[in-house]
């Protein structure tokens, strides 16, 4: 004989018993744990609280693995991922984000952290794009200053100012190295003539499996990205920093436009003066206009 405690009930054998625990409402068992709950709501808080179980209590279904379940929020519910909360509607989601996020209320985007959001009120998603690039024969518009720079650096302008020309006047300019540090200048300073020395690699920069960086070991699938990362500011001179004498944090930049984007961005105390600085640097890149274009 077979005894169900929870029914007072005897079965003739063991089957029998489990018979009756499959089909009564008073046995809600969860065989993966092994446990028998006496209502089906405690069944389902169980597999709802259980880090063993990936269930959906919305809709009643199960996953393979939470990366699944989290999709699954994220496509059928309105769901917070960083607090893991669904919310009853798209309005209850909204407020959440706005309060407790980095959070564009227009796009509906939440960002990793303030700088990141502010950033993106900088862009062209949400700013107006009325800095007119100072070239002769360039009628681009861009947002901020860090953007016009790095226009400038890229070689793309029709001015045909490079990385090179815009460290020149920099040097030029920042006569009392508020920004750049004149021990990594020298090669840039007051009539002297910027470093024409070109960095390249051939086929000899083939490891076996890709082709390497002989400065940094990085490597790439095509020699023309090797070539264009050598050509890039990732091994020069870190000759731009963040001046301590404006509250800024020292850090050290290879380019004029890194060095904007870190003022823009307002991530260290430079933010409390950073009308001093964007006003230095425009007189710089209106330097520019007047020296080289």
């Amino acid at each position: 004989m077979s005894y169900c405690d929870r029914c007072d009930r005897y079965f003739p054998h063991m089957r029998a018993l489990e018979q009756h625990e499959q089909n009564s409402a008073a046995h809600n068992i969860c065989y993966f744990c092994c446990k028998d709950f006496a209502t089906s709501y405690q069944l389902k808080q169980h597999w709802a609280a259980s880090p063993r179980h990936h269930y959906c209590q919305y809709c009643n279904e199960h996953f393979d693995s939470q990366c699944d379940l989290e999709e699954h929020y994220e496509e059928k519910h309105y769901y917070c991922s960083a607090c893991r909360k669904i919310f009853n509607e798209a309005l209850g989601l909204h407020e959440h984000n706005r309060q407790s996020h980095h959070y564009c209320p227009d796009c509906r985007r939440v960002f990793q952290s303030d700088s990141n959001l502010r950033s993106h009120l900088r862009s062209g998603v949400h700013a107006s794009a009325t800095i007119r690039c100072p070239g002769m024969n360039c009628s681009k518009l861009f947002v901020s200053g860090a953007a016009l720079i790095l226009h400038l650096e890229s070689g793309t302008c029709p001015s045909r100012l490079t990385r090179q020309e815009v460290n020149r006047i920099a040097a030029k300019y920042d006569k009392n190295n508020v920004i750049t540090n004149p021990s990594r200048m020298i090669g840039y300073r007051e009539g002297g003539s910027a470093p024409t020395v070109t960095t390249w690699a051939t086929e000899r920069a083939w490891n076996g499996r890709a082709y390497e960086c002989f400065m940094c070991h990085r490597e790439f699938k095509a020699l023309v990205s090797l070539n264009k990362h050598l050509a890039s500011p990732a091994h020069e001179e870190k000759m731009y920093r963040c001046p301590r004498g404006y509250e800024g944090c020292g850090a050290e930049f290879s380019t004029l436009s890194a060095l904007s984007q870190h003022v823009e961005s307002e991530r260290c105390g430079i933010r409390r003066f950073n009308n001093q600085i964007q006003n230095y640097l425009g007189d710089l890149t209106s330097n520019m206009k007047r020296l080289a274009m």
